[in-house]
């Protein structure tokens, strides 16, 4: 008897050891969104509702914008509870955080410095999830795509709307293939980043995973009540538009009918996918697909400036590739 019992202690206390060694230990660049204790809170808490087991939070980077209220404002509050409740460690350089850890997420609101941070993490070849937007600017975004794929390392990026379950399962042919779809999302404005980049990259992402690439040219116009409307036109005569608005939704029509799409369930559905990708080490996002979305919110951009002329996605992005 205290054979076999001795047996199932060993047993137990190798499982224990091989769970621990299987946990991605995670990094945390940008304590100013309130992502960071949301996620930390899903990943480190056995006890939360959402719980995602195979990966914790370990270290942190501040970060924060000093032109930017909202940023720079928040930093504190959300270091003090990673610190404080979870036991994160803070460190004082990104290159510290990345020599503690086997993964990175760059959660810093701000767009503008993912460039320089995601320099650090893909100079030290850490797997890494960059949180919306991808960068400031279309060419900070092709420039982090351009270095990850150079040193060879796996880069995922996306807002939480792509995972809605209606959204995925348009995604995967359940109204066959879409020909046009319109989806809504909040589009708040920071004046350091394109319209679209700051807010209204969740409506626009939703849109484009149930449309998929093949966007030619876009139209900026206004609703009757003065919000953002952004008209694409895909290759085929498909057509997906964005419009800004205080919920989240949408519709897309195809080859089999008609389904709702665009809606926000809450932060797990991503983290579930973060955690897959850090195991896995590949994004279920393709990289052509979100150069093409933020290209597409670059054009509407444009198309605005133009006083809302069709706009072609290949003309932003030659234009970002030239540094112009």
């Amino acid at each position: 008897m205290n054979v076999k019992r001795l047996f199932l202690t060993i047993i137990l206390g190798i499982l224990i050891n091989h769970s621990r060694a299987a946990e991605i230990r995670l990094g945390i660049i940008g304590l100013d969104t309130s992502h960071v204790t949301a996620f930390t809170e899903m990943l480190n808490d056995p006890a939360a509702k959402d719980h995602i087991p195979g990966a914790k939070v370990v270290a942190a980077y501040k970060g924060g914008s000093p032109d930017i209220p909202s940023s720079i404002g928040k930093v504190e509050e959300y270091t003090t509870v990673l610190r404080d409740k979870y036991s994160v460690k803070i460190h004082d350089t990104i290159e510290q955080v990345c020599a503690d850890v086997d993964a990175i997420l760059i959660e810093s609101v701000d767009g503008r410095p993912h460039l320089a941070e995601a320099k650090i993490v893909i100079a030290a070849k850490k797997p890494l999830y960059i949180d919306k937007p991808v960068g400031g600017t279309l060419r900070d975004t092709l420039e982090i795509f351009h270095l990850a794929e150079a040193a060879g390392v796996p880069l995922f990026t996306s807002s939480s709307l792509r995972f809605a379950k209606a959204t995925q399962a348009v995604r995967s042919g359940s109204i066959g293939k879409v020909r046009s779809a319109e989806t809504t999302s909040p589009a708040s404005l920071e004046p350091h980043h394109p319209d679209l980049y700051w807010y209204g990259v969740h409506g626009c992402e939703s849109l484009f995973t149930v449309m998929g690439t093949g966007c030619e040219s876009v139209e900026r116009r206004s609703t009757a009540d003065g919000l953002i409307e952004v008209a694409g036109r895909w290759k085929g005569g498909r057509t997906g538009i964005f419009r800004e608005s205080k919920s989240y939704g949408g519709i897309a029509r195809g080859e089999k009918g008609e389904a709702p799409v665009g809606s926000f369930e809450g932060y797990a559905p991503l983290v579930v996918e973060i955690v897959k990708f850090f195991q896995t080490r590949h994004s279920p996002v393709p990289v052509a697909e979100t150069i093409e979305l933020f290209a597409f919110m670059e054009a509407a951009d444009e198309s605005k400036r133009q006083d809302g002329k069709p706009v072609t996605l290949s003309s932003v992005i030659e234009k970002a590739k030239s540094g112009k």
